[in-house]
């Protein structure tokens, strides 16, 4: 999808989850960016993307080599709104 010039804006839910998750605003903006989108649930649309980790995970204190970060978002006419994260550890 086209995101150039659009704005992505995080609700507050989704930087609560980023958070308790270790997601980082960073990942989300380049994977809503770069990633493929598939649709999810209720007209949004859901982008995943691995990234190297290399430490313990802030859920279970684990050390892993990736974690993959995918988001959920509603693409508007002028903004992205991300309404959650999820985050998957693994090697």
């Amino acid at each position: 999808m086209d995101t150039v010039g659009k704005r992505i804006t995080i609700s507050r839910h989704a930087a609560e989850r980023m958070a308790q998750r270790g997601a980082v605003l960073d990942e989300v903006e380049q994977l809503i960016r770069t990633a493929p989108w598939q649709p999810a649930q209720r007209g949004k649309w859901h982008a995943r993307r691995v990234f190297p980790f290399d430490a313990a995970s802030p859920v279970n204190g684990q050390h892993y080599a990736y974690k993959t970060v995918d988001a959920v978002f509603a693409d508007n006419p002028a903004s992205i709104v991300v309404v959650t994260v999820k985050v998957y550890y693994h090697d």
